[in-house]
């Protein structure tokens, strides 16, 4: 019964975070509203916000673009594909961009190669209208510094958060992420810490849309379920949880 239970208040949970928002309650990525507007408006900046998100936090992360166009003079997409030095340079000027000043760099001027070459210099050609999920997940991936993880993440964010109406939405699923591995062991949706474990647990959950349970369980992870003093009394999983705190995840991980 208590599967059940955590089953019904997951699923209710994502319900509620599908209204109030994306990372910040109010459908906020970041609460820098001029990083917000970049990010929402600008397809290419979304792409490379993505890139962002490795080791630091989310509104940092997704503020990052932002800031890089702040420190280029603007976001100039075909200026990041070719001078990787300039690009280098905006990441390493105190304060940094990002802990990984020399990894990131090159996934953005990477990235915007592609753009350009690939996609016409527009990041929305990787995600057109009525796309299936698989699809976009798919062209995400052939991205250096775009994993299994944050592709997922990716393409629930684009029909979540920026209203992207892609087909398939039975075939997403939930990231990878340290957050969502740590909620799914504790509260008994999984017995081990694999990406196909936690992925059939969410198909096995909301089978209609295994993805709308990622933004959900991660900021429980990231509020309630701590790695450190979680605050089970507050959670949205509620009492049906078993609350099997001595299970931990496998691995540093990665905070989106």
């Amino acid at each position: 019964m208590l599967a059940y239970a955590v089953d019904d208040s997951l699923r209710a949970y994502a319900a509620r975070t599908a209204v109030e928002g994306v990372v910040q309650v109010g459908g906020s990525f970041t609460p820098d509203p001029s990083a917000d507007e970049l990010i929402k408006s600008n397809p290419n900046a979304f792409l490379i916000g993505v890139l962002f998100t490795q080791g630091i936090s989310a509104e940092r992360a997704w503020s990052g673009p932002y800031e890089l166009s702040q420190r280029l003079g603007g976001f100039d997409l075909e200026r990041m594909a070719v001078d990787e030095d300039a690009v280098a340079r905006a990441f390493r000027e105190p304060p940094a961009l990002h802990r990984f000043v020399k990894t990131v760099p090159r996934w953005v001027s990477s990235a915007a190669r592609r753009i350009v070459e690939t996609y016409a210099g527009d990041a929305s050609h990787i995600w057109p209208e009525g796309a299936h999920v698989i699809d976009v997940t798919s062209r995400l991936l052939s991205f250096e510094g775009i994993g299994p993880k944050k592709a997922a993440m990716a393409a629930e964010l684009l029909i979540r958060a920026l209203g992207v109406p892609l087909s398939g939405i039975q075939s997403g699923t939930v990231a990878y992420d340290v957050h969502v591995r740590r909620v799914f062991l504790r509260s008994g949706l999984v017995d081990r810490d694999t990406p196909d474990a936690v992925r059939r647990a969410a198909a096995r959950i909301c089978p209609a849309e295994p993805g709308s349970l990622d933004l959900a369980t991660w900021r429980i992870g990231r509020e309630y379920c701590r790695p450190q003093g979680p605050r089970c009394d507050e959670c949205p999983l509620g009492t049906g949880c078993p609350r099997m705190m001595e299970r931990s995840v496998e691995g540093v991980g990665v905070r989106r």
